[in-house]
């Protein structure tokens, strides 16, 4: 049986909590940008075929500029097939190192709080 309320957003849809996009956009736009080279738009259009939701552009586009700052990404404005020029981002060597800890971090949290969530939790009520 699910424990889905019919009044409830559907997560599935992309419909996540807000905190939760906002604590994990920095990884998740780091491995937007693996792949290679890509524009805002484009981030935001993988993230949302991914199932993480719309991200809007006002969201993203200060990050990449915090990345830059940092060293993460660099930027290269490139014409547009036909309309204005694109700024795309990609990733550095610091940007890639900093994807692998994050990831490795995100994994090890993910799996900590998945235990926290699922395991049997004694209580002074209950303590067996």
């Amino acid at each position: 049986m699910s424990s889905h309320r019919p009044d409830a957003p559907d997560p599935i849809a992309g419909d996540w909590p807000s905190d939760w996009l906002r604590a994990t956009l920095g990884l998740m736009a780091l491995r937007a940008l693996e792949a290679g080279p890509s524009y805002g738009y484009a981030i935001i259009a993988d993230l949302e075929r991914s199932g993480l939701g719309v991200i809007k552009g006002g969201t993203l586009y200060p990050l990449l500029t915090r990345y830059e700052a940092a060293g993460l990404v660099v930027t290269e404005w490139r014409p547009g097939d036909a309309g204005p020029g694109r700024k795309y981002f990609a990733l550095t060597d610091i940007g890639r190192a900093e994807l692998h800890r994050l990831r490795a971090d995100w994994a090890r949290f993910t799996g900590t709080t998945i235990t926290y969530l699922t395991e049997h939790r004694p209580t002074e009520e209950n303590p067996s």
